[in-house]
C-alpha cells in the first residue's frame, strides 16, 4: 500500500520511495531524515524505517539525522559533461565571452562550461588567457590574437585540469582582470562545490587574483550537493546561469550578497561544435 498525503491522494509505494530516496542521496545529497519526512509526505519514524533498510542493503550509511549514499557521487568525466545541458552552457559562454575587453588578461577554470567560454572567445584579439585546463588550451591553441599560458602540475584526467602545488605556486604571480570559475555544484550558503579538495582549494586560490570573479553555472546546478569538497568565496561575485534557475535560489544567493546574471538558452550552436580530446 502507498502512503496517503493529506488531500487523500495515493502516494509512491514504500519501495518506490526507498529507490528514491536513495536516487536524492547519490545526486542531490538530500538524505536528512526532515527534508525527507516533508517530501514525502510520511512520519519521520517511516523515513529512519526506509533508511535503516537501505543501510541493510548497503546503499547508505546512517549519519546523525539521516543518511550518505555509500560510493555515492561518481564524478563525470568532462567528455560525459559536455552534451548536458549544452544550450544552456552555450549561453552562458556567450554572455560571459561579451563581458572580456580587449587588452585584459583572463582566468579560465576548467569544465564543460568554462570550455564552452573559450570556444567563445576565439574570435578574440589582444586577449591573455591563463588556465589549467586541457580543453581550453586546444580551443585556444590556434587563435593568433589571444596569449594561452597554461598552469601545470599534477592532471587529473576526468577533469582534465591540473592541480596541486605547482598551480598554486604560479598562481601567486600572476593577476587577472577576470576570473571564470566552474563548479561542479554552488550553493548560496557553503559556495562552490568539488569532487576534489586539491580543486577547490585552486578556485579559492583563482578567485583571490581577480578584479572581477565569475562562477559560471547552468541552474541543474544551484542549490546541490552532490561531494563534499568546498569554497566560499568573498562577496561580490557573480553568479552567470541561465533562465530556468529556481527563484527561490536566485533569491538566496542575492540575500548572501551574491550578483546573479540569468541568460536564456542558446539554440544556435552544435555539440560538434566544441573540441574534447581525452589525455592519456
Amino acid at each position: 500500500m502507498g502512503e496517503l498525503d493529506p488531500k487523500g491522494a495515493r502516494m509512491t509505494t514504500a519501495k518506490a520511495r526507498r529507490e528514491e530516496i536513495y536516487r536524492l542521496a547519490t545526486t542531490a545529497g538530500l538524505t536528512s531524515v526532515e527534508e525527507l519526512s516533508q517530501r514525502f509526505q510520511v512520519t519521520a519514524s517511516t523515513i529512519r524505517r526506509d533508511l535503516a533498510l537501505l543501510n541493510e542493503q548497503g546503499k547508505l550509511a546512517r549519519t546523525y539525522g539521516g543518511a550518505l549514499a555509500i560510493g555515492a557521487h561518481p564524478e563525470a568525466s568532462l567528455r560525459q559533461r559536455i552534451g548536458e545541458a549544452f544550450e544552456e552552457k552555450q549561453a552562458i559562454a556567450r554572455w560571459a565571452a561579451a563581458q572580456v575587453q580587449p587588452g585584459e588578461s583572463v582566468l579560465l577554470d576548467g569544465g564543460s562550461t568554462v570550455g564552452a567560454l573559450a570556444h567563445a572567445l576565439r574570435g578574440h584579439t589582444n586577449l591573455t588567457v591563463t588556465t589549467p585546463a586541457l580543453n581550453t588550451v586546444q580551443e585556444l591553441s590556434d587563435s593568433p590574437g589571444i596569449q594561452v599560458d597554461c598552469l601545470g602540475g599534477r592532471l587529473r584526467s576526468v577533469s582534465q585540469t591540473f592541480v596541486g602545488p605547482l598551480a598554486e605556486a604560479a598562481l601567486e604571480r600572476l593577476s587577472f582582470d577576470r576570473v571564470f570559475l566552474g563548479a561542479d555544484a554552488v550553493t548560496a550558503d557553503d559556495g562552490i562545490c568539488e569532487a576534489d579538495q586539491a580543486q577547490t582549494r585552486l578556485k579559492e586560490l583563482m578567485a583571490r587574483r581577480g578584479a572581477n570573479v565569475y562562477v559560471l553555472a547552468d541552474s541543474s546546478k544551484l542549490g546541490q550537493r552532490p561531494f563534499h569538497a568546498w569554497v566560499r568565496l568573498p562577496v561580490p561575485w557573480t553568479l552567470v546561469t541561465d533562465a530556468a534557475a529556481d527563484p527561490q535560489q536566485v533569491e538566496l544567493f542575492h540575500r548572501a550578497g551574491v550578483h546573479v546574471q540569468t541568460v536564456p538558452p542558446d539554440r544556435t550552436v552544435r555539440v560538434d561544435d566544441l573540441v574534447v580530446e581525452e589525455a592519456s
